[in-house]
């Protein structure tokens, strides 16, 4: 009986797949020890009820990952109890489990700074990176403890298997007793593994759970996260395009009215000032005391000193937000006022079109322009993009051309790049426009040998880089100060998003994108601290209305001066979910409807109101989704570039 329907070998199966669970539950813990202020898992209750709501996730992931394990498992093969075979079956299970399970520990650090599990778009990141290697040897140098882990996890994985096997002992059965019942199994195990694969629903109807149903049991959006398991956020998005239109049956006049996506500012008179752009690496709000001063925050501690007193003859905006969470992210926000959602528009198949920005705008008056980058050129995708924008010049690590003073990760120190820079702005006929991207504040967070400890770190070792790329920004000015071009210079200082937080207000889900936002002229004539929401695709149509510009263009952003049409907001992606600020209320969209409404101080997004629906939620909601339905159709159908031509 026992060898006519293979009891043993599918036991043995049930085991290995079982031990699977074991050590997805143990990664799921170890995630939540490594990012425990930023998940929202307060209690061992919730800790279990969360856990139990994963499992649905884990089983599509385990299942995916062992298809073809299972399937070589049950194949009625004669010799699947050889010794060979079992061998055989032993390095197909730990080949493709060990692969995706190592996705689980990267996260472990990578989700600090990414605030979601990591999904197929870090590949995108990584194809425009010229030292790969590099940054994986230095990764499991710094982090050498979550490799340690992960070998630790892999070795008792490994003696588990091992403890239970098939038996190679034969036994003379009838053949047709035992191909029938093992085609009955095989029936059997492919169709619970195809309705664990969709999530354990087997109705046609119903899609395959996905990203999004991580929300669907949680108290708090960020929770969400430590429901996934990166293997399964990595399977769901493999050669999925989130770009694609959508149909939330709104019509031009909401759009028109609503988001304006062709804005026109006639106030200004018609000037040609230098335009400087400083996009700053990591530079998350919570650093800067200027941007701090109304947060009540216990015991803070500001480590930008320049930009705090440049602040006091700056117009700044305590209250401004990214659009994304990558650099890359950034830059598209920025200077072509295009956010990134669910996966970077840079790296969708609808990048290379004609796109009007402030790039293309000041082209077309004449403007040099340029981008500088200390990083390997074509680092992060910025060449290729600032190609795309139409940029006069690129400055990178090969035209800089002296790796004595490359800091041996990402590219040239900010202080020396930043000198560099200043001499190649001095040569240029003006009008000039030129964006900065500095690279030092940046993980693994070190500085120049000659300043370590001149800068405080408080336990935080990003703080001594934001110290030093502060002071970088100190002397780049005060050697501009005596250059004639820069009296008539706007300088434009942001971040590209955030990164480590030491204060417990900042790891709040919306506060996690918090950025400074800072516009500065010589004479005095910005100044002034706006607490409205601002945000990074905010920036390009502000340029484009101080200087005159009078033209129809294309931004989804608002001038943060002039504008009175567009009530202040902000828009990003956070746990599969759009999250937009206005007014009285934080909106989250889950792609189809509104799912949570929060009052714009509740931050963390704990208290839902969605029981208490008003006029203003649903207009909220219909803001929301006229945003993405318009972001998304000019995206597909190329209408991002200059609606006069």
């Amino acid at each position: 009986m026992e060898s006519v329907f293979r009891l043993r070998e599918y036991k043995v199966l049930f085991y290995r797949v079982l031990i699977a669970y074991l050590f997805y539950f143990l990664a799921r813990t170890l995630f939540l020890f490594y990012n425990f202020s930023l998940l929202g898992v307060e209690t061992v209750a919730e800790f279990f009820r969360l856990y139990y709501y994963g499992l649905a996730f884990d089983t599509t992931a385990i299942l995916y990952i062992n298809s073809l394990f299972i399937l070589l498992s049950v194949l009625p093969f004669k010799f699947s109890k050889t010794g060979a075979y079992q061998r055989f079956l032993f390095f197909i299970y730990f080949i493709s489990n060990l692969i995706a399970y190592s996705l689980n520990f990267v996260d472990f650090i990578y989700y600090k700074y990414n605030f979601s599990r990591t999904t197929i778009s870090v590949l995108n990141v990584l194809r425009d990176e010229t030292n790969v290697t590099g940054m994986l040897l230095r990764f499991l140098v710094t982090y050498w403890h979550v490799f340690f882990l992960f070998i630790l996890m892999s070795f008792l994985w490994i003696q588990l298997y091992k403890k239970y096997h098939v038996s190679s002992k034969k036994v003379l059965i009838r053949p047709a007793y035992y191909y029938t019942t093992s085609a009955i199994m095989l029936v059997l195990i492919t169709v619970l593994s195809i309705g664990g694969i969709r999530g354990g629903d087997f109705k046609e109807s119903t899609r395959p759970i996905n990203l999004v149903d991580a929300n669907r049991h949680v108290t708090q959006i960020k929770q969400a996260d430590f429901v996934l398991n990166t293997p399964f956020a990595f399977i769901r998005t493999l050669f999925k395009n989130s770009f694609k239109k959508v149909n939330y049956k709104v019509g031009n006049d909401e759009i028109n009215h609503l988001i304006q996506p062709i804005k026109q500012y006639d106030i200004n008179q018609k000037s040609k000032p230098n335009i400087i752009v400083i996009i700053t690496e990591s530079f998350d709000r919570e650093y800067s005391g200027a941007f701090n001063k109304d947060m009540n925050i216990k015991d803070f501690v500001s480590y930008t000193p320049f930009i705090d007193s440049l602040a006091n003859h700056s117009l700044i905006f305590p209250n401004a937000f990214a659009n994304g969470y990558k650099s890359i992210h950034g830059m598209s926000s920025i200077l072509a006022g295009i956010p990134s959602f669910k996966d970077a528009f840079t790296s969708s198949p609808f990048s290379k079109q004609e796109i009007e920005s402030i790039v293309s705008i000041l082209n077309d008056l004449d403007y040099d322009t340029s981008f500088f980058h200390g990083a390997a050129n074509g680092s992060m995708g910025f060449l290729g993009f600032g190609n795309i924008l139409g940029f006069d010049h690129y400055y990178g690590r090969t035209e800089y051309d002296n790796d004595d003073d490359f800091d041996g990760t990402w590219g040239i120190w900010d202080e020396k790049f930043l000198e560099f820079t200043k001499r190649e702005l001095d040569k240029k006929k003006e009008p000039f426009f030129s964006t900065i991207f500095t690279v030092s504040s940046h993980e693994p967070y070190k500085i120049p040998k000659e300043y370590e400890g001149k800068f405080p770190s408080e336990n935080n070792q990003m703080h001594q880089c934001i110290g030093y790329t502060d002071f970088s920004f100190k002397k780049f000015f005060e050697a501009s100060k005596e250059e004639d071009w820069f009296d008539n210079t706007i300088f434009v200082i942001t971040g590209d998003h955030g990164n480590k937080t030491t204060y417990e207000v900042y790891y709040e889900t919306v506060n996690r994108t918090a950025i400074p936002i800072l516009f500065y002229k010589p004479d005095n004539s910005l100044k002034g601290v706006n607490k409205e929401l601002a945000q990074q695709i905010d920036i390009y149509p502000t340029l484009v209305d101080l200087i005159g510009y009078d033209q129809p263009f294309r931004s989804w952003g608002r001038s943060l001066l002039n504008d009175t049409i567009i009530e202040p907001f902000t828009i990003n992606y956070s746990a599969s979910g759009y999250v937009l600020q206005q007014e009285d209320y934080i909106c989250y969209f889950d792609g189809e409807k509104a799912t949570g409404f929060y009052d714009i101080g509740d931050k963390n997004l704990k208290n839902n109101l969605i029981d208490e629906s008003n006029e203003k939620m649903d207009s909220l909601e219909l803001v929301t989704k006229t945003f993405v339905a318009d972001y998304f159709d000019r995206i597909i159908n190329k209408k991002l570039g200059n609606p006069n031509k």
